[in-house]
C-alpha cells in the first residue's frame, strides 16, 4: 500500500549559468519560491501553493519569466503562462505584456472562462478586466542585454532570425531558456504551472511551449509536469504529457522525468530540455540534459527544502 505524500518542486529554467557567482542567488531563488508554495500547500491547496511559488519565481528579476523577462527582436516582452489540474482545467496566456504575473492572469482563464488560451492584446484586455494593474516588467539589465545583443546581430551581417542568434547567445546563456515552474500535489489535486519570458531576440508574436497543454505544462490523474528549455522542442514532443505518460504506463516520476529527456536527446541533441514532476503518489522528479537547471523540493517530512542545480 503507498501512503500519499503532499510534495510541491519548482524549477529556474534549464541552460547554463555562465557566471558561477550567480548560482547562490539562484538557489536562494528556487528556495524561497519553494518554501512559498509549501506554505500554501500545507493550507491545503496544491493549486494556492503552485501560484505562489511561480509568483516568487516571476518576481524575482534573476529569472527569466514576469519581472526581469527577456526582450523580443523589436525590444518588447512578451510572456506566456499556463496552469492547469489534474481533472484537466486549464488556463494559459500567451503573448501578453504589461502585468506583473502572467501565472495569475493564466489562473483567471481556467476559473473565469470557458477557454484556455487567451493570447496578445485579447489576454491583457482580459487581464485588465480581472483588475491587473499596468505594470513594465523590464529591468536595466534585461533592456542592456538587448540592446548589446541586438547590435552584434545586426553588424553580423545576417538578419535572418536565430541563424547567427545561436552563437551571440552564448555570450548570455542564462537568460536564453530560464523559464520558470512549479507542480504541487495536496494529497487528491496535481497541479503544473509555468512561465516564460521567452528566448531572447525572438521573433515577435513567438510563442513557445509553456502555455500550450501537453507541451510545456500538463497535469491529468497520474503526474504534472513543468518542462523548461528550448520552447519549440517540447511542442514537436509534446514533452509535459509525454512524461505524465510513462507514469500512466507504470513508471514512477524520476524514472519518467528521465524517460521523457531521454526522448528529447535521442532527437534533437544535448543541451535542449528539462523538466519537473510529481505523481499521484507524490514522488518528485526531475531531468535534464542542459549543464544546469535549478530545482527545489519539500515532501512531508523534510524539515528543509531540498536545492540543486
Amino acid at each position: 500500500m503507498v501512503i500519499l505524500v503532499v510534495a510541491i518542486i519548482v524549477h529556474g529554467g534549464a541552460g547554463t549559468v555562465k557566471k558561477e557567482e550567480r548560482i547562490p542567488k539562484v538557489l536562494d531563488g528556487v528556495r524561497e519560491a519553494v518554501l512559498a508554495g509549501w506554505r500554501e500547500l500545507k493550507r491545503g491547496s496544491a493549486l494556492d501553493a503552485v501560484e505562489e511559488a511561480v509568483k516568487a519565481l516571476e518576481d524575482n528579476p534573476l529569472f527569466n519569466a514576469g519581472t526581469g523577462s527577456v526582450l523580443t527582436l523589436d525590444g518588447k516582452v512578451e510572456m506566456d503562462a499556463a496552469i492547469m489540474r489534474s481533472n484537466l482545467e486549464a488556463g494559459a496566456v500567451a503573448a501578453i505584456w504589461g502585468v506583473k504575473n502572467p501565472i495569475s492572469v493564466a489562473r483567471k482563464v481556467m476559473e473565469k472562462t470557458d477557454h484556455v488560451l487567451l493570447g496578445g492584446e485579447g489576454a491583457l484586455k482580459f487581464a485588465r478586466l480581472m483588475g491587473f494593474e499596468e505594470y513594465n516588467p523590464v529591468t536595466e539589465e534585461r533592456l542592456k542585454q538587448w540592446q548589446e545583443l541586438r547590435k552584434k546581430l545586426m553588424e553580423s551581417g545576417e538578419t535572418r532570425h536565430w541563424k547567427k542568434l545561436s552563437a551571440l547567445i552564448k555570450e548570455y546563456p542564462e537568460v536564453l531558456r530560464s523559464t520558470v515552474g512549479a507542480v504541487a500535489f495536496d494529497g487528491e489535486d496535481i497541479v503544473a504551472g509555468t512561465s516564460t519570458g521567452g528566448v531572447f531576440l525572438k521573433m515577435f508574436g513567438r510563442i513557445g511551449d509553456t502555455p500550450i497543454i501537453g507541451a510545456g505544462t500538463y497535469a491529468n490523474e497520474f503526474a504534472g509536469v513543468s518542462a523548461t528549455g528550448i520552447g519549440e522542442v517540447m511542442i514537436k514532443l509534446v514533452l509535459a504529457r509525454t512524461a505524465a505518460d510513462f507514469v500512466r504506463f507504470g513508471l514512477k516520476a524520476p524514472e519518467a522525468a528521465e524517460a521523457a529527456i531521454s526522448i528529447a536527446t535521442e532527437h534533437f541533441g544535448r543541451d535542449v530540455a528539462g523538466l519537473i514532476m510529481i505523481d499521484r503518489d507524490g514522488r518528485v522528479g526531475f531531468a535534464k540534459n542542459t549543464k544546469h537547471m535549478s530545482v527545489a523540493y519539500m515532501r512531508e517530512g523534510m524539515e528543509e527544502p531540498y536545492t540543486g542545480i
